[in-house]
């Protein structure tokens, strides 16, 4: 998938000779081709759900569509569902159909199948780049840089050395600790334990993919991109009701991206997320990912089912 390139960035990823080759790009999302426009995906990190990770499925997808364009088109956008829960005892199955081949736009329809049946939909758009006066942008938002932050796993062992942590949140933490992703994360502004409990549907977080993919191909950065996308997404509707509810049961029933510049995603890019709206079972987020520079990259938006139950009293009245 050699295509533009995206930017190099003095404070990023890393040098590729001192650096280990990014496992999102050499196992995660180096799919097996099978046959025309088929494709079998392995997995890398299943969740403590025992699910498949949405973010891998979308990222793998985006693989499969993205080798049936030209070298000379980038995805701007991909629309997905997901249909069915993913085992992830087995492989999946990626098969592309190539919707429109235009002179501008190209669309590829991407199912993902397990057991001969769709687990997941997805079409992506494909655009020459075409430059235009006409360009805005928001302003990204004024936090700490990375190196100032500490990342997620120091961040939770400090939690868990608090003696006044609820076991609620000890046994999550715990859970969250024991993953092993390939993308490192650097939360900006993390509550302390007297603020869970009154907090906004908001977050945001520095976040790149852990080792070295370079500066080369953009699709891949893409790929990796639609990857880290889903990580925590869904939670950001839950952070106004953690303290009250514990989750039951939450999926995402929907995943959309916005491509707007090239990135580089072994890079720290600040993730933007918030949650306008929850409510009848459902939970909606959106998500700016933004590059050091202030350039706005990538645009999300996702809405998942979200089922909670009421802590447990500890009364036994």
């Amino acid at each position: 998938m050699a295509s533009r390139q995206a930017p190099e960035d003095e404070q990023g990823g890393g040098d590729p000779s001192g650096d280990l080759r990014s496992v999102l790009v050499t196992s995660v999302l180096n799919l097996e081709p099978l046959d025309v426009d088929l494709f079998r995906g392995r997995h890398y990190w299943v969740p403590t759900t025992q699910r498949l990770f949405g973010g891998q499925i979308v990222g793998q997808a985006l693989v499969a569509a993205a080798k049936s364009v030209s070298e000379d088109v980038h995805v701007h956008s991909l629309h997905c569902y997901f249909v069915r829960t993913g085992d992830p005892k087995v492989p999946v199955l990626y098969q592309v159909e190539r919707t429109r081949t235009g002179t501008s736009f190209s669309v590829r329809s991407v199912k993902a199948v397990q057991h001969g049946k769709p687990i997941f939909i997805c079409q992506a758009s494909f655009q020459q780049t075409q430059p235009s006066p006409a360009r805005h942008q928001f302003f990204m938002p004024n936090v700490p840089p990375p190196e100032q932050l500490l990342d997620h796993e120091a961040l939770i062992d400090q939690y868990l050395r608090d003696p006044n942590l609820q076991e609620k949140y000890r046994v999550g933490l715990n859970r969250i600790a024991a993953k092993e992703v390939p993308i490192e994360i650097k939360p900006v502004n993390p509550p302390t334990l007297s603020q869970l409990q009154s907090m906004e549907p908001k977050q945001m977080f520095w976040v790149r993919a852990r080792g070295y993919i370079g500066e080369g191909d953009m699709k891949m950065h893409c790929c990796v991109a639609a990857y880290i996308s889903d990580y925590a997404f869904l939670g950001t509707a839950l952070l106004p009701h953690q303290w009250q509810y514990k989750v039951h049961f939450m999926v995402s029933l929907d995943h959309s991206m916005w491509f707007h510049t090239p990135f580089r995603a072994d890079h720290w890019m600040l993730y933007e997320c918030e949650s306008p709206w929850a409510g009848g079972s459902r939970g909606l987020v959106q998500g700016r990912l933004w590059r050091r520079d202030g350039i706005l990259a990538v645009s999300c938006a996702q809405e998942g089912v979200i089922r909670v139950k009421p802590w447990a009293s500890k009364s036994k009245l």
